[in-house]
């Protein structure tokens, strides 16, 4: 009996992936800097708690509506080149035979095995053929408004309970250097585990974002501190 292979590639988590470790880095920067903020003006314990529990759910908020009307303006235009395809295929199947033909050329294929490739294709499934070797829109890659809100959504509260849970249990003397130390290692671990997830190499993509986490860190901190001794 024959097994059927199955080959999983990276590029058919890129969707999701993309929406989960930006909300999880927006979720860990933004709260771990709105904190450090807060406590290098002096704000009371509570109140850094307050302002840091307001960003998350602020946060996660803005995350699922911003990736959802993003990715669904994707999948309008998505839509719109399908419905315009359909109709051309219902209107000029020879033209569209012989764009498809020109493609294959253009891929190797000689001109008369691209025909023959061509007239196949469409017989079996015209719109898809046409949907993945003319528009480039594959089942991998296409826009999923829904799921993208979701993974934003709740990868950015996940990201942000982190640098909350330090401030609750931290000490109120060393709050600031806790929540910065923490944040990196929480952001070198995410970094890390995206690129490995995306087949990418790890140490490169925990040092990068940690990098970028750490200036937004150092200056929102700097921000605070002005606003805390002009106070």
């Amino acid at each position: 009996m024959a097994h059927r292979h199955r080959e999983r590639h990276v590029t058919e988590r890129m969707g999701w992936l993309r929406a989960a470790v930006l909300g999880a880095n927006d979720g860990i920067v933004s709260t771990a800097s709105l904190v450090m903020g807060v406590a290098a003006a002096h704000g009371s314990p509570s109140s850094i708690l307050v302002a840091g529990t307001a960003g998350l759910v602020a946060g996660a908020m803005s995350m699922a509506a911003g990736e959802y009307v993003s990715v669904h303006s994707q999948a309008d235009s998505e839509n719109a080149d399908l419905a315009r395809e359909k109709n051309e295929l219902e209107t000029d199947v020879e033209g569209e035979h012989k764009e498809l033909a020109a493609i294959y050329v253009g891929r190797g294929l000689e001109p008369t095995l691209a025909r023959q490739v061509a007239e196949q294709l469409m017989a079996h499934n015209a719109l898809d053929a046409h949907m993945r070797d003319e528009l480039g829109i594959t089942e991998a890659l296409k826009a999923r408004p829904i799921q993208a809100a979701a993974a934003s959504a709740v990868s950015f509260a996940a990201g942000a309970a982190l640098p909350l849970l330090v401030v609750a249990l931290a000490p109120g003397s060393g709050l600031l250097w806790w929540v910065f130390s923490t944040s990196l290692v929480f952001l070198a671990v995410l970094g890390g585990i995206a690129a490995r997830t995306g087949g990418a190499n790890v140490r490169v993509g925990a040092t990068r974002i940690s990098f970028w986490g750490a200036l937004a860190m150092a200056i929102t901190t700097a921000v605070g501190m002005l606003f805390g001794a002009a106070a």
